[in-house]
């Protein structure tokens, strides 16, 4: 019975010892070092995605202004040749008499004022340059002066208007400059 009672006594002590926290700890079980990989795995896939999302949407965002200043590079001639056409009917709107060619006169200036408000809508803005101080990163000077009246280096005369897309020139604008 002695011995009986220490061998209870010794197999207690080594299941107390087998399954204290220290060797617990020292051990991990297989399952919680799987479930340990694949959270970090699950974690890690969740991260890479975010980053493609948000790197597509960027690209996205890229591309779309690539786009539509593309288009309106196209689209500025015809601002252009709307500008000539009404400074060449600029006589039939000022005549009294009704007429044909008023409101052809009148047509233009509304398709005319039409394409500058979609323009500026999607960010597309003239550059004011007429008496400013000239800014190569602005303005092209195809011409230079002597004007008194005006400081050394301001734009005397605008002679094709520069716009800007959003934040960076679409079109410099074709300047006359006083020396």
């Amino acid at each position: 019975p002695e011995e009986a009672a220490a061998k209870a006594a010794a197999m207690e002590a080594e299941v107390k010892e087998a399954f204290s926290d220290e060797n617990l700890e020292e051990k991990p079980d297989k399952k919680d070092l799987a479930i340990a990989d694949l959270t970090d795995r699950l974690k890690r896939s969740m991260a890479e995605f975010d980053n493609f999302r948000k790197r597509s949407e960027k690209e996205k965002a890229t591309m779309f202004d690539m786009g539509a200043r593309s288009v309106a590079e196209k689209l500025l001639p015809i601002v252009d040749n709307f500008e000539r056409a009404m400074l060449a009917t600029r006589a039939m709107t000022a005549a009294p008499k009704e007429g044909d060619g008023k409101a052809f006169a009148e047509g233009i200036v509304m398709i005319y004022n039409q394409l500058k408000k979609t323009l500026e809508d999607l960010g597309v803005k003239p550059i004011d340059c007429v008496g400013k101080d000239f800014d190569p990163n602005l303005h092209n000077a195809v011409m230079h002066i002597e004007d008194e009246s005006l400081g050394e280096n301001v734009v005397a005369e605008e002679l094709l208007k520069g716009y800007m897309y959003k934040d960076g020139v679409l079109r410099h604008s074709m300047v006359k400059v006083a020396n």
